[in-house]
């Protein structure tokens, strides 16, 4: 068992990082030998949840920058559910850089701090920082190099949970690669989320020999990830994100007017809640037609917040280990565009083979 600290960076104080930080307290006293419901690995190559505690944070919001962690994850727009009572964790938010983080309709809920971004890279190494988490706003591209850049100069591994293409492109892996420092990305896969049911029903239709013919999938909910995505520009990386998921999965991908996947509104009340509505239409035996319409609902940051505990948990592994670059088999089971796709269970495989040290 290792006894050291996993000390985490969190980029963006919104309902992710709300769940993430609700569940370093609600599983810490948790039992090797015991049920853990809400998770998927209990220890993690020696790690386990009460190893891992937030050394750092970084926003924009007025409400948030100056406050302990545990007041902030409770500032709206964040609307998540309330599972855990955080105690006080000494660690204030600190004033971020902005760059392209909100969009039109966010600008209209979040306040802008006044107090001057901090440096960040002198930041995170003076919270010692082993790992940051990204969580910045869908369609924060320059936000989200300008953090991995910060990452790389202060020496910490990267979780990057949206959808801005960093771990699957190589220049960024060469960064990375070149600097023997770890990046496991893009974009986080809930544990029973929209994007993974589709993925495993349509490895059932091809590993039964039905022919997928054309598939949609719609979500909306209430969070302000939902608001952000009002914005049509913004949602184009998540559209290519969870679309790519799904087409991964067959030997010959569907042209792009036979599938359709993406958030489709903001609806407020439903707060953190998200409502997704999946088809399928195929063709199997002696032609015959056949259709799955599936609706579910989940609690959308809560519902990712298990994994990213995971991912964190390998990327430190990688960290000890002076493994640099995109790790691939937590890339592929933790996240919807790894720089290489695998099927869930070859997935699962290769990140246990990983936590092993294979």
């Amino acid at each position: 068992m290792s006894s050291a600290k996993i000390r985490v960076a969190i980029v963006g104080v919104g309902n992710c990082a709300s769940s993430l930080v609700q569940g370093l307290t609600y599983y810490k006293n948790g039992a090797g030998n015991e049920p853990v419901p809400g998770l998927m690995n209990y220890d993690v190559g020696g790690y386990r949840i009460k190893d891992v505690e937030v050394c750092a944070a970084f926003d924009v919001h007025s409400g948030k920058v100056g406050r302990d962690v545990a007041d902030a994850i409770w500032v709206k727009p964040n609307n998540t559910m309330r599972f855990a009572e955080v105690a006080r964790t000494d660690v204030m938010v600190e004033r971020g850089h902005t760059f392209d983080g909100l969009g039109p309709h966010l600008s209209h809920e979040v306040i802008e701090s006044e107090m001057k971004p901090v440096d960040v890279a002198q930041s995170l190494r003076r919270a010692r920082a082993d790992v940051m988490v990204s969580y910045l706003p869908v369609g924060s591209q320059n936000a989200s190099e300008f953090y991995a850049e910060e990452a790389i100069k202060a020496g910490c591994a990267y979780v990057n949970c949206i959808p801005v293409f960093l771990a699957s492109n190589p220049i960024w892996r060469k960064k990375f690669e070149d600097h023997k420092l770890p990046i496991i990305g893009d974009d986080i896969k809930s544990q029973v989320g929209a994007t993974i049911v589709h993925r495993v029903l349509t490895n059932l239709f091809k590993e039964r020999g039905v022919n997928l013919d054309r598939t949609y999938q719609l979500n909306f909910g209430g969070n302000s990830d939902f608001l952000n995505m009002l914005d049509r520009e913004r949602l184009a990386s998540k559209k290519i994100s969870k679309t790519q998921s799904v087409n991964s999965q067959m030997e010959t991908p569907l042209r792009d007017d036979n599938i359709h996947i993406g958030p489709s509104d903001f609806v407020p009340w439903l707060t953190d809640r998200k409502v997704a509505h999946i088809r399928m239409e195929g063709t199997g035996f002696g032609g015959a037609p056949i259709s799955v319409e599936l609706k579910m609902e989940v609690w959308d940051s809560p519902n990712a917040a298990g994994v990213v505990i995971d991912a964190i948990r390998c990327a430190k592994l990688a960290l000890d280990r002076r493994q640099g670059g995109a790790i691939v088999g937590p890339s592929s089971y933790f996240m919807k565009s790894p720089p290489q796709q695998f099927n869930e269970n070859d997935a699962r495989e290769l990140t246990n083979a990983f936590i092993r040290g294979q």
